[in-house]
């Protein structure tokens, strides 16, 4: 079944009957796998393009890490980095871009810029006015799961509930419409391995949330574990992932590299495609 996600500025993105892949443009000195190689606004656009060329729908525009124990920056020095590749990307494409953010000001001056999504890896829970921004200017909304800063439920699952449900509650109350929202259940914040590997195990639960997913594995220090790769070396562990998380059932990809990705999320398509069909069915 296919969902129109509606976002800002008029657009919108079917989601469902095929994978769809989110490219990462981490535009930071210390991401833990590509930072300080896109800093330069010029070599961000050239990798943007290079993503859009390997087939994917959005780019996911962050200026502040979200490794574990990053430094923090300061909202100026976000903006800073993001805000012209934004515009840049917004005037020279027709891509549809995302910002990484969990900061009301920097959303809003980012949806200003040409963006169509925000992409709060906090859940609505750090800055909640994040949620009235996105009821006023009718954008795509991701919230994602975390488990930092708070006691967790022991299993993965009913955590997942609990914490998204209450992101629900904040976004319903400030008028954003479901047509909005994809829920992430935030693979690698605050998780460990084995935690990681439950939710990709029990990950058909989480539909009973009643929003489409995005995921996003890419490269994480749980694939490193099962694979025994660094980071760099993580893309055919993470395009594994992909495939698994497909078969059941989620929507949008966020990663690295596309080219593998997209790939190995045709062959899942070409699998689901098949189940779908069967005779009698």
């Amino acid at each position: 079944m296919t969902t129109r996600w509606q976002l800002a500025h008029g657009r919108f993105l079917d989601i469902g009957d095929k994978a769809l892949v989110m490219g990462i443009l981490n535009v930071t000195p210390d991401s833990f796998s590509d930072g300080g190689q896109f800093m330069d606004a010029d070599r961000a656009i050239e990798q943007a393009r290079r993503m859009i060329s390997e087939g994917a729908s959005i780019i996911d525009v962050g200026g502040e890490s979200t490794r574990p124990g990053a430094t923090p920056v300061s909202p100026g020095e976000e903006q800073r980095r993001i805000l012209p590749v934004i515009a840049a990307l917004a005037k020279a494409t027709d891509i549809l871009i995302s910002v990484d953010t969990y900061r009301e000001e920097t959303a809003r001056l980012a949806v200003a810029a040409g963006a169509h999504i925000v992409n709060d890896v906090w859940g609505l829970q750090r800055e909640p006015d994040i949620a009235r921004l996105a009821a006023e200017t009718g954008a795509g909304l991701v919230i994602m799961h975390t488990g930092r800063e708070r006691e967790k439920n022991p299993d993965v699952i009913a955590d997942q509930f609990e914490f998204l449900g209450k992101s629900l509650k904040i976004a319903r109350e400030a008028g954003i419409a479901d047509a909005q929202i994809l829920l992430d259940p935030g693979f690698g914040f605050a998780k460990d391995a084995e935690e990681n590997l439950q939710l990709m195990a029990r990950f058909d639960e989480l539909h009973g949330l009643g929003f489409p997913w995005l995921v996003g594995t890419s490269r994480k220090r749980f694939v490193g574990y099962v694979s025994g790769k660094d980071s760099e070396a993580r893309d055919a562990a993470t395009a594994a992932t992909s495939v698994a998380l497909r078969l059941k059932g989620a929507a949008l990809f966020r990663v690295h590299n596309v080219a593998i990705n997209a790939d190995a999320l045709a062959v899942a398509d070409a699998i689901l495609a098949r189940e779908t069909a069967k005779p009698g069915m």
